[in-house]
């Protein structure tokens, strides 16, 4: 017996319980990975790369929330335990030890790169099923994109 009753159609919420599940998994993955990143860099350009590495920290673990409520509001209970996020998200491993800061603005423009582009599918798979979450999805892929193209600067 669910605790929260959906307004959504039991096809419906299933589309959209993987997608908000899918991005929960993500972005917490993604925190992590960035204050991995963020504890061991190391270079000239460390100072800004830290700063930066800060702020997508802060829009994952604030949009996570998001997410996670938006699953809880639909009937669906959101699952970021660590062994689920280990077994489900698309970021891959952080390096171990020092990171070098060009190497830590790589494997963030890796990383955003990945969940970016899961982000994108689960907008289209939203679409039709709950336009709230999409827009919702949108939002958090905009501000994404905004820190994928920062890191990408850093890079060029």
């Amino acid at each position: 017996m669910a605790a929260v009753k959906s307004s959504l159609p039991d096809a419906d919420l299933k589309v959209v319980g993987t997608a908000l599940q899918g991005a929960l998994v993500d972005l917490v993955d993604l925190s992590l990975a960035a204050k991995q990143v963020h504890w061991n860099v190391v270079g000239p350009r460390f100072r800004s790369v830290h700063l930066q590495l800060d702020e997508v920290v802060t829009t994952a673990r604030l949009h996570s929330d998001v997410v996670a409520e938006r699953a809880s509001a639909l009937g669906v209970t959101p699952d970021g335990r660590a062994a689920t996020v280990a077994a489900t998200s698309a970021i891959g491993t952080v390096p171990e030890g020092w990171i070098k800061d060009t190497e830590a603005v790589q494997v963030l423009v890796v990383a955003l790169g990945r969940v970016v582009e899961r982000m994108r599918e689960r907008i289209a798979a939203t679409e039709k099923p709950d336009p709230v979450t999409q827009d919702l999805l949108i939002t958090l892929t905009g501000e994404l994109e905004k820190h994928a193209w920062m890191f990408q600067a850093e890079d060029a």
